[in-house]
């Protein structure tokens, strides 16, 4: 358990948390000398029948500081709130109970100070005080314990309180999430090297793990070389500790306090998140739309604006009190996750506004109020991981980007929740894992279906429309691995019939005319003979004793009912010698990564480099290969060419 202790009295907040375990958390000269907080500071006690020593983190308490002390609380298990019984309640009490609760720290208590210099009346007086202002906060009903860590008076009940609390904390380790430490202190250390601190947000690290730090423009490795957790040596950390990392192959000064150490598929930044937000209720005036704020997530501190994306009769506002979905536009990238708590300053950083938790951690820059993205909002609020996954499902028409929302949620894609019955999978080695929700898939079954009888309608004459073609006009916003998936499941249900690149319905066959018969008849022997060359329509017309004109309209016939495949421009290679182009190309492949280049494919067919550019084009036009960079890669997922070369 971690436990952030709070308050505007310094010195008195720190001598308390000696008295408790020991240890004078503050290190620094100027801090001993002006008997105040400047810096973030540690302790740790033992706790009877816990497994886990107790970490505690003494947060600044000057009005100046609070940047500092949100660095601190954000991701503690308790908050021990301290007030001075000659001072009571003070402007910083406030502010950092504000921060406690936006923050969502719901479990605490708060702690009555130097009773020993009062008297009764006054120190029950502040009791009084203090549980009233608790009441409308997230530590409403907490205790209220008078201490002296003078006397020692109090100090016993206080240890059982944390005690009793540090034995029913629960590790927080959700199932899947990726290593997160939120960095709070870097330095350097004889012999060891770079040390990052601080609190363990998410799943577990081992000695050894290779980590990322994020944000960061130079896309910064390292590995573990040791670890201290709670203050121990350990082989490994989770979630709920503070930790220690020391790391190999990075330098203190690429590293400040603010950024992420995460295992690298945890690693997400973004300068635009959708938040639910709530305005504090002790603030004068409403949040509006384009109020410049500091935003505090995890450790860092970064300017930034506010969109209100609920509408109320405020218009683009927030009132005080009132909870609503927000955009949160940043100066600079921070990293962030679903379900962080961010809170908000004001631009002068005097006073704490708002607080909530990070919905979509990608928020999109257009159409950011559509009913469509109010909608997905409505999804990233469900409760659990299963919940979001269906919601988000049937929320995306186009189909959803698996890679994606595992990234926002800091997991890897392969520890997602099962898909939805009816769900369909896609995977692309280039754009990830993709789904579709089965009403999603049955919509764009029907618009399938449908566009083909009306291509059947109105061109009897030809096969059907290549598989680019049907797309456009069934599907034109659905991503392509998934058109792929989804023609590939209306194949094998025989709802629709591949022939080569051409789809058509099953009953639906291209009939050729007397001419167009004897035509394909007379050069059925020169396309075999042309080979891997193909054949030019003005040579087949020369040949073949035909005009120019007739053959090149026959040919094309021939190409739009799959017999023939035209490459480019009266380029005609028979259906045959394709195949074989193809299953060079599958091979070549599979020999090389799944890569094919003009080089390889040249040498395995025995072309000019030319042709074979023109070849692997023709490829990746109608999605037997997908182009990236300079190089042609297979599509995994496709079936093109198949069964011809079965």
């Amino acid at each position: 358990m971690i436990v952030g202790t709070a308050g505007h009295i310094d010195h008195g907040k720190t001598t308390l948390v000696r008295a408790l375990t020991g240890v004078d958390t503050d290190r620094l000269p100027e801090e001993k000398r002006r008997g105040i907080s400047i810096e973030l500071g540690y302790a740790f006690l033992d706790a009877p029948q816990v497994e886990e020593r107790i970490g505690f983190i003494d947060v600044p308490g000057h009005e100046r500081l609070v940047h500092t002390m949100l660095a601190g609380a954000t991701g503690i298990d308790y908050g021990l709130l301290l007030v001075a019984a000659d001072d009571g309640v003070m402007p910083q009490t406030r502010e950092h109970l504000a921060v406690l609760s936006l923050l969502g720290v719901s479990r605490g208590a708060v702690a009555v100070t130097k009773i020993d210099r009062t008297e009764g009346t006054r120190v029950a007086v502040v009791q009084d005080e203090v549980a009233a202002l608790l009441a409308d906060s997230s530590l409403a009903g907490a205790p209220v314990l008078p201490v002296s860590a003078h006397t020692g008076a109090g100090l016993a009940d206080l240890r059982g309180l944390l005690f009793e609390a540090a034995r029913q904390t629960a590790q927080r380790e959700v199932a899947g999430a990726s290593f997160r430490l939120a960095i709070d202190r870097v330095f350097t250390l004889a012999g060891v090297g770079t040390v990052v601190t601080g609190t363990v947000h998410a799943g577990r690290v081992h000695v050894g793990d290779e980590l990322v730090i994020t944000p960061s423009p130079k896309g910064l490795h390292a590995r573990v070389r040791s670890l201290h957790a709670q203050n121990q040596v350990v082989t490994q950390a989770h979630a709920g500790q503070r930790c220690a990392v020391a790391l190999v192959g990075v330098a203190k000064d690429d590293i400040v306090r603010g950024q992420w150490l995460t295992a690298p598929h945890g690693a997400l930044d973004t300068q635009r998140l959708d938040a639910d937000l709530t305005l504090w209720h002790d603030e004068p005036r409403p949040l509006r739309s384009g109020t410049p704020v500091h935003v505090h997530l995890g450790a860092c501190d970064v300017m930034g604006t506010v969109a209100v994306l609920d509408r109320s009769d405020l218009q683009d506002a927030l009132a005080p009190g009132v909870r609503g979905r927000v955009q949160i536009v940043l100066a600079q990238p921070i990293g962030a996750w679903r379900g962080d708590r961010v809170v908000l300053r004001d631009n002068s950083a005097s006073r704490t506004l708002a607080g909530g938790v990070v919905l979509d951690p990608q928020a999109p820059a257009r159409y950011r109020r559509t009913p469509q993205r109010l909608s997905e909002l409505d999804a990233w609020s469900q409760p659990d991981a299963q919940s979001r996954l269906a919601a988000l499902l049937a929320a995306s028409a186009q189909g959803l980007s698996l890679q994606r929302c595992a990234g926002a949620e800091g997991r890897d894609a392969a520890s997602l929740p099962p898909l939805p019955e009816g769900s369909l999978r896609a995977v692309d080695a280039g754009t990830g894992e993709w789904a579709l929700g089965a009403q999603h898939c049955a919509a764009v079954r029907d618009a399938v279906l449908s566009a083909l009888r009306i291509f059947h309608t109105q061109r009897p004459d030809e096969l059907g429309p290549d598989t680019g073609r049907l797309r456009r006009l069934a599907a034109p916003r659905l991503p392509e691995p998934l058109w792929r998936a989804l023609l590939a499941r209306l194949v094998a249900e025989g709802a629709v019939a591949l022939r080569g690149a051409f789809v058509h319905l099953p009953e639906h066959g291209l009939r050729l005319s007397s001419a167009d018969q004897r035509i394909a008849q007379k050069i059925a022997p020169m396309l075999a003979a042309a080979g891997f060359e193909g054949s030019w329509a003005r040579d087949l017309a020369r040949d073949g004793g035909e005009s120019e004109a007739l053959m090149r309209t026959t040919l094309a016939r021939l190409a739009s009912g799959g017999e023939l495949h035209q490459v480019v421009k009266d380029l005609f290679y028979s259906a045959a010698c394709m195949s074989q182009l193809a299953a060079l190309a599958r091979r070549v492949a599979a020999a090389h990564g799944g890569e094919v280049t003009a080089g390889t494919f040249r040498d395995a067919t025995g072309l000019g480099r030319k042709r074979a550019i023109q070849l692997l084009e023709y490829f990746d036009h109608i999605g037997l290969l997908r182009r990236v960079g300079d190089v042609h890669r297979l599509r995994s997922d496709s079936t093109l060419f198949k069964e011809e070369a079965a």
